[in-house]
């Protein structure tokens, strides 16, 4: 079943001329209009429809709710605790480095990913778009690789939000918390998709101006502008130092920061959900550049000019709690009840983190069921949109945090974080690959790069340069554990490697699936129109300056 492509009282698209690019015309260009002619009226009512009649989710995410997340959304414990683990790792140098070329490899990767799903919004993502444009089995490895990433951070959050609880009263044991967290965000799942959107925009909100204060603060105090505190500037980057361990440190940080990165690519599986995803998703790629500028190289720098990389209690370091960089600086200031604000800061910023994971990872596993890659009652929606037994099955996985029971909250973070590390770098080059032979298919067939309606920027440099980054980074991201050799953090670096080619060549030799055909892949399928086109303005490229459209959908 193809999704349809024309109303029947759309024909005003013809008039605009190739070169309006906008919301409407531009988005809605040549190749929608040929892709949709074969298509008859009976099957146009399901791009006005408020449930999508392929996936059966409901399209209930406005543009501000996709905008939003693409700044702040899945911006958690990740961040605001893991963050220590890359500096105790690596030290401040390494962790503006590894921000830093994994920022540019997320940017390359949302590029990418921009000129897909503007194109194809359709249930899957980049999953149902690999076995479209490389092989079936292709596409179930990437999906099953993405649901590890979000079962690990899932994990993570629940670790942390349940352990931030135990901070203030330990008369609930840890997994006792667990469980009324569990009960409670499958609750609000279950409310549906503008709960979620609503609930997302201004939780991400609250997100961005709590680190923007805490970047204030710290300029103030590194400035001497704490009493009792005398100016001290980049003293950290020299005692205790600016590297830790020279470059397996480095190395070390790399699966940190992607696992701090991994959502970036998350406005692609909301892109059914969304109302208007021509908008929308063009708008939310490039505001993603400010959510790697502003969010995580601030965070790279402020977390390392205020914390010293040998503070106790740091992700990776010798105590079983877990401190974030922010609490050991408001301390170092002498502010010792400051432990509670920045409790209370990564406790909110849990509740977003831990529902987003939910989100993704139900979607992830019920557009896989619905294209026969996962069980098939995973691919349940009731009349309300609402994917239940994917959201059950999601929070369940989350259980895995309670390992921290007997390993303690920071080893138990650290070692899932190895595991989302290097699925996020296996799924980011898979984009880059499904981009490529997107390209391929698009010239082999005769279109034009013109009627995209988002191009991505440098092709094909871009989509070469995030396959074969990722590609090096899933390889030395282990490094650390070669020398002195450990073969636990040996495997927990390198197990999804082999895995990924396993699922795949059990899949491919169980289906006999094969390698698609460029010249016969098809183009049209998956493609729609907005909801609310007709309130969308017209904008002239010529109209708008550099930086506008940098961060404009047109």
């Amino acid at each position: 079943m193809s999704l349809p492509l024309r109303h029947p009282n759309a024909d005003h698209d013809q008039n605009f001329s190739k070169d309006d690019n906008v919301s409407i015309a531009g988005h809605y260009g040549a190749a929608g209009v040929e892709a949709g002619s074969d298509i008859g009226n009976e099957g146009a009512h399901g791009d006005f429809s408020a449930i999508d009649p392929t996936t059966g989710v409901k399209r209930g995410l406005k543009t501000r709710h996709l905008s939003m997340m693409a700044l702040a959304g899945i911006i958690g414990p990740g961040l605001l605790i893991g963050s220590g683990g890359a500096l105790s790792a690596g030290g401040p140098a390494s962790l503006i480095i590894g921000f830093g070329i994994i920022g540019i490899i997320a940017f390359s990767i949302m590029q990418s990913l921009g000129e897909l799903t503007t194109l194809y919004p359709s249930g899957g993502a980049f999953t149902e778009l690999g076995d479209r444009f490389v092989d079936k089995a292709f596409g179930v490895a990437v999906g099953w690789n993405y649901f590890i990433i979000w079962v690990c951070v899932l994990a993570n959050e629940y670790n942390v939000i349940s352990s931030v609880v135990v901070f203030w009263s330990d008369a609930v044991p840890i997994w006792g918390y667990f469980l009324i967290f569990w009960f409670v965000f499958l609750g609000f799942q279950l409310l549906g998709i503008e709960t979620f959107g609503e609930a997302e925009f201004w939780l991400a909100l609250f997100k961005i101006v709590g680190l923007i204060a805490y970047f204030l603060f710290s300029i103030i105090y590194s400035a001497g502008g704490v009493p009792g505190t005398p100016a001290f500037g980049f003293h950290y980057w020299k005692d205790p130092g600016a590297f830790v361990d020279g470059f397996k440190g480095v190395a070390s940080v790399f699966v940190f920061c992607s696992t701090f990165y991994a959502g970036v690519e998350s406005v692609a599986v909301a892109a059914t959900e969304t109302k208007n995803p021509r908008v929308a998703v063009p708008m939310a790629i490039r505001q993603v550049f400010l959510r790697i500028v502003v969010v995580y190289m601030g965070s790279a720098l402020f977390f390392g000019l205020t914390c010293p990389s040998n503070a106790a209690g740091l992700v990776g370091g010798s105590s079983r709690a877990l401190r974030s960089p922010m609490t050991v600086a408001l301390q170092n200031a002498g502010w010792e009840n400051g432990v509670h604000l920045i409790n209370a800061f990564i406790f909110v910023t849990c509740l977003s983190a831990v529902n987003s994971s939910i989100y993704i990872g139900s979607r992830t596993l019920l557009f896989m069921a619905q294209d026969g890659k996962a069980p098939k009652f995973l691919g349940w929606t009731d009349g309300r949109g609402v994917p239940i037994p994917a959201i059950v099955l999601t929070n369940l996985c989350g259980a895995l945090s309670m390992m921290n029971v007997s390993t303690g909250a920071s080893k138990a973070y650290g070692y899932i974080v190895n595991l989302s590390g290097v699925s996020t770098f296996l799924v980011w080059g898979s984009i880059s690959f499904i981009h490529i032979r997107f390209r391929s298919a698009w010239k082999a067939q005769g279109h034009s790069v013109d009627e995209l309606p988002f191009k991505s920027m440098l092709y094909p440099w871009n989509a070469y340069f995030g396959l074969g980054a990722n590609v090096f980074l899933a390889f030395v991201q282990g490094w650390a554990t070669l020398a002195p050799f450990d073969a636990g953090n040996f495997v927990d670096a390198y197990i999804l490697l082999p895995l990924f080619g396993i699922i795949f060549l059990i899949y491919k030799f169980a289906n006999k699936t094969e390698l698609r055909n460029i010249r016969e892949v098809d183009l049209s399928y998956g493609r729609r129109r907005d909801l609310e086109e007709a309130k969308i303005e017209v904008h002239i490229p010529g109209q708008l300056k550099w930086w506008q459209r940098l961060f404009k959908s047109a």
